[in-house]
Formats: C-alpha cells, structure tokens, sequence
C-alpha cells in the first residue's frame, strides 16, 4: 500500500478539502520567474466595490477554488486539463479595500506579469468591472482584441447611478478607448430591462453583435456559438463570463439576478468549444457572490466548472495543433 503522503506527492490525488488551497489543487506561486513554460495562470480578482446593487463577489476567488474538484479526465471531452496543461494558481492581485482605482492598477499589473511569461491569465472576479484592467493588459501586448462575453447585461453603459467606472460600464470604457474591436464583440444570453435603447444604438452603431435569450432559445446554442466563431473569426480574443447569464435557479449567488437564463448544460459547453475554437489570450469568470463554503455553494461550484470547461476546450486546442504540427 502506498503512504497517503507519497500519494499526495506523487500522484496528486488528495481530498479537494485537504492541503493548500489553489484552484483544482494546482501548484501555488506567486513568483514571476516560477510562470516559465507554464500553459495558464489563475489568478484572483477580490474586488467588488463598483457593484450597484449587493456586494460579495470580493469573496469569490476563495470559494471558487474551494469549490474546485481535483483533476481527472473530462468524460464528455475525454482529455484532461490538468494532465495536458501546465496550470499554476498565481494567487490575488494585491487588491486595495475601498479603492477601486488601486484596485485595478494591481489586478493589470498581475495579469501583465502571467502574459510576460507567455502564459494564459485566467481571472477569477471579482465585480464585472475587473474585465477592464484585464483586457487592457491583453490588449496592450496584442493590440485591439476581439470579446465573447456572457452575461445578462450588455455593461456598455456609459454611467451607473451618475458614476462612469462600474460594473455596468467597462465594455463601454473598452470599445471607446480602442481596447477592444467592437466588430469582434460577441455578446450572448441578454435579458431583463437594463440596459435601453442609448446603449443598443451604440452598439448597433459600432457593429457589436448581441445574442439574446430569445436567440439562444429559438437557434440553439450551438448555432449561437458557431456564429460567435465566425464573427470574432481568427485574432486573439478575450472570454468573460458573468455568472449571472445562468437562470438563478442555477446561479442565486449572484449580484443582479435575472430569471429567464441559460442552463448550466447550455453554458459549459459553449464555453468549452468556444476554447478550442479561439485564439484565446485571457478570460475571466465574474459577479460570483458565494453564500455556502466549499462545493456546497452552487453559484461557486458552477463557477468553477465554467473556468474547469475552458481549461478543457484550451487542451483539446494544443492537442489538436500538436496533432496538426
């Protein structure tokens, strides 16, 4: 019989309520020079002081990696993630509490540190305001990128309750600051009464394209994810994800719930096919309020699936241009 430590060690396999906790149990740095020849970086995002309605997403990248299972093999995609990637948790960015701005400068400068290493940053937020200090970052090494982004709300409000820096805003502040080609912007799952007719002339004027839950319903996801490919086509490409694109039957963890959703099962493989598809050069998964601890907290469990599917869609890709070379 081998000891449980050399187990550990050797082979991994450990209870995911056991040991330091990392996302997926992955190995912890928050050395710069440690992120060489590593595949992808998770990073946390602990900010949520740019919500407009309830608080909590600040404890969010610790419930998701407590709600993340131990690597194994993906039994739909038959590969495993962990096995095919190098991944490493690089921590939280060294947030600053009621100061937003700080806040922002912090998580851009980790993210820049996981892209100088040639690696994958994958966020974990944190308010939806995180996407814009992350996509700056992307974009400031690729140049304008393109944008598939999941969520209830468009966030391309110029202003929320009189203020232009929030959660509601950054893909507003992206497009307008050159960051992001809105000709490559994808935005899936709209619903609800936010925002209006200002904003979707905007995005109509700037050629983003807008997916909306009566779409996902009526063409199915697989057609709305085979026309994001066409239209974001080849380029790099950020993926966020607000959970709250889920119906709260499936996501109640969250700031700003709204019924009429997807379904997890609608979700997760969009996600991992959009992964394998792009040319992806960071994502983050955001607006996760956690209310349980560990796996017994949904909202947190089914971020973590999110973040574990794109890890698969991103093996599948190296495998094939493996296969490809």
């Amino acid at each position: 019989m081998i000891d449980p430590l050399q187990r550990w060690a050797e082979y991994g396999e450990k209870p995911d309520y056991a040991g330091l906790l990392t996302f997926g149990g992955a190995c912890y740095t928050e050395d710069p020079a440690a992120l060489e020849d590593v595949d992808v970086a998770i990073v946390g995002a602990p900010t949520d002081d740019l919500v407009s309605d309830r608080p909590g997403t600040r404890f969010a990248p610790r419930a998701i990696r407590a709600a993340s299972c131990p690597p194994g093999p993906h039994l739909e995609a038959g590969i495993d993630a962990f096995a095919e990637l190098k991944i490493v948790d690089f921590g939280d960015a060294a947030v600053v509490p009621a100061d937003a701005e700080r806040s922002h400068r912090a998580i851009e400068a980790t993210v820049k540190q996981v892209l100088a290493a040639d690696a994958l940053p994958v966020i974990l937020g944190g308010d939806h305001s995180i996407t814009e200090p992350n996509v700056r970052a992307c974009a400031a090494v690729h140049g304008p990128i393109g944008l598939v982004h999941f969520d209830t709300h468009t966030d391309t409000g110029t202003e929320v309750f009189g203020v232009s820096r929030s959660h509601g805003t950054p893909m507003y502040r992206l497009v307008e600051a050159g960051w992001i080609d809105p000709k490559r912007y994808v935005q899936i799952g709209l619903r609800g009464y936010w925002p209006g007719e200002n904003e979707f002339g905007w995005q109509r004027a700037k050629g983003i394209t807008s997916y909306f839950m009566h779409d996902v319903r009526e063409l199915g996801i697989a057609v709305v994810v085979d026309r994001t490919l066409e239209v974001v086509g080849e380029g790099p490409v950020f993926l966020t994800v607000d959970v709250d694109v889920l119906d709260p039957a499936y996501a109640p963890g969250t700031g700003t719930p709204e019924p009429g959703g997807m379904t997890p099962g609608e979700l997760l493989p969009a996600v991992r096919r959009l992964a394998a598809g792009l040319e992806l050069v960071g994502a983050d998964v955001v607006e996760v309020i956690p209310t349980s601890p560990g796996s017994a907290d949904l909202t947190a469990l089914v971020a973590d699936r999110i973040v574990r599917e794109l890890l698969t869609g991103l093996a599948l890709r190296k495998r094939d241009e493996r296969s490809a070379s």
